[in-house]
């Protein structure tokens, strides 16, 4: 029973993006910060989690060092009767992806699988992103890009993004950012990507259970985006850790425009139009 206010129902979610491993980058330091995270993202909702700590310059994992970590939490998940399953994966710098040896990058796809997601500079410049999308595809990657909405290169030049999703990648979002957790411009580049359908998964991006926390579905709900829930955090993230090429189709709903003053400003500035 809740006193004064709804109670919130949540729903089983498979979150592809989560910084679960201790001691790795710059999600927990322990396994009992792991463990804390791990409870918090069950209490959410959350029954799959994908570990994918950063491979960057500043923190050059490798699969070997991964696979360890994910057995060992997963070990410590059941001994404290938290139900949740620890998959493989990794957060790829685009700056760093290209020196990672082919047989080491196809270790670390999202459950193991041939999905890469790939983590697109914060900066304005994004030297040769598309480049590198598109060779990386020829070797037989999928590339998912990470919280593409915090990028400033899109927000600068959004036709950009929908060229690479229009190329065959796809674009996964921090359910924070449809809240306002990174800033107002963020929030309206995230909802605006809804409407204009340059969403395909959203998930927790959580680096710890107070700061940084795990959990999608209330997020959504405050942003509107409840009746595309199932399809961004069940059935997309599903085929993605099956190895799918071919993702389950958008559910057909009208949403509001965030910003319709605004409508297609991102066709305006690129010239590009949606393929129907």
């Amino acid at each position: 029973m809740c006193a004064g206010r709804a109670c919130l129902s949540f729903e089983p979610v498979i979150d592809l993006h989560c910084h679960v491993l201790p001691g790795i980058d710059d999600g927990p330091s322990t396994t009992e910060g792991s463990l804390a995270l791990a409870r918090a993202a069950a209490a959410a909702g959350t029954r799959t989690l994908v570990a994918t700590p950063h491979i960057s310059w500043g923190y050059p994992n490798d699969a070997d060092t991964i696979a360890r970590l994910v057995r060992e939490i997963n070990t410590r998940l059941v001994a404290e009767a938290i139900a949740l399953d620890v998959r493989p994966g990794a957060e790829i710098a685009i700056t760093r992806v290209l020196d990672i040896e082919p047989a080491q990058l196809a270790r670390l796809g999202l459950g193991g699988g041939p999905w890469l997601l790939i983590e697109p500079p914060f900066a304005s410049v994004t030297t040769s992103l598309s480049e590198v999308v598109r060779d990386l595809k020829r070797h037989g990657h999928r590339i998912v890009l990470a919280h593409p909405e915090r990028c400033q290169a899109f927000h600068d030049d959004p036709g950009m993004l929908d060229a690479l999703v229009r190329d065959g990648a796809i674009t996964s979002i921090t359910a924070g950012s449809l809240v306002g957790q990174f800033g107002e411009s963020v929030r309206r580049f995230a909802l605006q990507l809804a409407h204009d359908e340059l969403i395909h998964n959203v998930v927790s991006d959580a680096h710890d259970d107070v700061k940084r926390p795990p959990g999608v579905n209330a997020q959504l709900e405050h942003a509107g985006l409840g009746p595309l829930r199932e399809w961004l955090t069940e059935q997309v993230p599903a085929a993605i850790l099956a190895g799918e090429d071919t993702l389950p189709r958008r559910p057909a709903i009208v949403m509001r425009d965030p910003g319709a003053a605004r409508r297609s400003w991102w066709r305006r500035a690129s010239g590009l139009t949606r393929a129907s």
